[in-house]
């Protein structure tokens, strides 16, 4: 079932123009999530703005944001100052370059959107734009205002549908050259062929499986313990500690022995 999407707009490229409608690629309500309590009552613990000279609660009438210009020195502004410098791009995707498919890096990548047509007599328009850019394997740039800040933004056709993703600003990504400029070991031409075989054993077809959290499974096994009121179960006797590994190991033994491993877990299974 698909959700009730979050922003509605229109997608436009030149003077073609169609209805949109944008919903978030991912989810985190499935995450289990806490409350903080009062431990002594049981009751929930409210959180609110209080002022930091007064120590009063601030009315919700009251609260604004404000610039720091200097130590306790603010310019502040009120939500008709924010409403004034809306922008077209609130309302509108105006895809005004292209690039190839390939091109952008995936650290620039930060949220996938599910964009579909939001009337069917703008389906024709949204088709063209989205089988041209296939055609092409190019992605289309743009710009879009999410929560009064304006981000840029990527268009790629996907199956039916365009995934919107938004983009990292370029001050917010970290060039990897700066963490790997340090790295100079080569590779052991003969230890190569043994990791490619490792990895051609380990080797499936992704599943979503690959990436569930077991902390969120534990989490959900306790409080489901927990609900039926059950007592917890008695830890067994601690055993002796293992020894500390020896980490000075033999790259070559060990690639060899997890090739063995491999292979017997395969002819037992």
């Amino acid at each position: 079932m698909a959700l009730r999407p979050y922003w509605k707009g229109y997608l436009k490229l030149s003077l073609v123009t169609c209805p949109v409608a944008m919903t978030p690629a991912t989810s985190e309500s499935e995450k289990v999530r806490f409350h903080t309590l009062n431990r002594a009552t049981g009751n929930r613990v409210l959180s609110q703005y209080v002022d930091s000279v007064t120590g009063k609660p601030v009315k919700d009438d009251n609260e604004a944001k404000g610039y720091s210009r200097g130590e306790n020195d603010y310019v502040i502004l009120t939500e008709d100052d924010l409403d004034a410098v809306a922008l077209d791009t609130v309302k509108t995707i105006d895809i005004h370059k292209f690039v190839p498919a390939d091109s952008i890096e995936w650290v620039y990548l930060e949220k996938p959107h599910y964009l579909m047509p939001d009337d069917p007599v703008g389906e024709e328009a949204f088709a063209v734009i989205r089988d041209a850019m296939a055609s092409d394997k190019v992605v289309g740039v743009s710009t879009l205002v999410i929560g009064r800040r304006e981000r840029a933004v990527v268009l790629e056709p996907r199956g039916e549908g365009i995934v919107l993703w938004t983009l990292r600003f370029g001050d917010e990504v970290r060039p990897e050259e700066s963490y790997f400029e340090d790295v100079d070991e080569k590779a052991d031409p003969e230890l190569v062929p043994l990791v490619q075989q490792l990895i051609r054993q380990k080797t499936e077809k992704w599943s979503p499986d690959m990436a569930s959290d077991p902390i969120q499974k534990s989490l959900l096994k306790i409080i489901a313990q927990k609900k039926k009121a059950l007592k917890p179960a008695k830890k067994s006797a601690k055993g002796k500690e293992a020894p500390a590994p020896n980490n000075v190991v033999n790259i070559m033994d060990a690639l060899k022995k997890s090739l063995q491993a491999e292979m017997k877990g395969k002819k037992a299974s």
